[in-house]
């Protein structure tokens, strides 16, 4: 069973009694679900993935105000649901619960992920916060939510990056595939730095792997589910293969190298160029890198440097 769903049946057979019986004025401001740190949050978790920080558990979500009111006699009463649920034992918590689980104020929730508990109206902001935290923010699902607050802020930051933001970071990434896959990759063969141009083919399958999930207005999560979430994706999915291919094949096969990272420059510029955000014609990265930052609106952003703000 995914631990998604675990949580979601953990909720509805004890969770739920338990919020009617002992807080039927406080339940209808209390969300409920499961978003945050773990593979189960992002539906990734399987058989391997129960050595650690698995369990059948829920996260509770209440105003920092409310908190104030009633949080501890909620963690106590979640403490108290049943230690075990379909074989799965939940680990002894302390009376305050768990870190993942459990009750949590949503002012500090959103300040773990995102270092803030409200989205600045500061667009620069977007360049600090890490893509990893605002996936994880955003991951799971909210089982109930009927004030709204938990919501309303996680909604807001589904919507994606703004759309200068989006364009700045594509910009830069696509600049350093087409250097480090285009330019450098060939550049240190010929020097015999055979380190380094595995470090070029890694550097570009990076840039080109964050560069997908700009295109699909998605965040891109941690680095060991980015290959796996790229199957999802509705734009560029079939990459995620080519990518793999690439970082598997050693430099004495550089020809049949050199020839995919061009195939997959290629199609990354057509799905450029079908979002009509550049103008370049050529299947050079960065030129088209360049054209991007002249379809910004803002112009702080569309002045900062090509490679800045990844």
């Amino acid at each position: 069973m995914k631990g998604i769903e675990l949580s979601k049946e953990f909720y509805l057979e004890h969770g739920k009694p338990m919020l009617e019986e002992l807080f039927p004025e406080e339940k209808d401001r209390i969300a409920v679900g499961l978003v945050g740190e773990g593979s189960e949050c992002f539906g990734y978790d399987d058989e391997i993935s129960l050595d650690h920080d698995f369990e059948a558990g829920f996260c509770l979500w209440i105003t920092e105000n409310d908190y104030e009111k009633y949080g501890f006699k909620l963690e106590r009463a979640y403490s108290k649901l049943p230690k075990e649920f379909k074989g799965y034992k939940r680990p002894i918590l302390s009376p305050v619960g768990g870190s993942r689980h459990g009750v949590l104020v949503i002012e500090e929730f959103y300040k773990k992920f995102l270092g803030v508990s409200q989205i600045p109206e500061d667009v620069s902001w977007w360049f600090f916060v890490p893509s990893t935290s605002l996936a994880g923010a955003t991951n799971g699902e909210v089982f109930i939510d009927n004030l709204g607050e938990f919501s309303k802020i996680r909604e807001e930051l589904k919507k994606g990056y703004p759309k200068d933001v989006n364009l700045k970071k594509l910009a830069g990434n696509l600049a350093l595939a087409g250097q480090s896959g285009q330019y450098n990759y060939e550049r240190c063969l010929s020097h015999k730095e055979f380190g380094s141009a595995s470090l070029s083919v890694c550097q570009f399958v990076k840039h080109i792997i964050s560069s997908i999930y700009l295109l699909n207005n998605e965040y891109e999560p941690f680095y060991k589910w980015a290959f796996r979430k790229i199957k999802s994706l509705p734009i560029l999915n079939e990459l995620g293969e080519k990518l793999t291919l690439l970082l598997d094949l050693p430099n004495e096969k550089a020809t049949d190298k050199l020839l995919l990272i061009e195939e997959i420059a290629k199609a990354v510029i057509e799905e450029v160029k079908r979002q009509n955000l550049s103008s370049a014609t050529c299947l050079n990265l960065e030129t088209h890198a360049y054209s991007i930052m002249d379809k910004i609106k803002d112009v702080n952003i569309r002045n900062m440097h090509v490679m800045d703000g990844i």
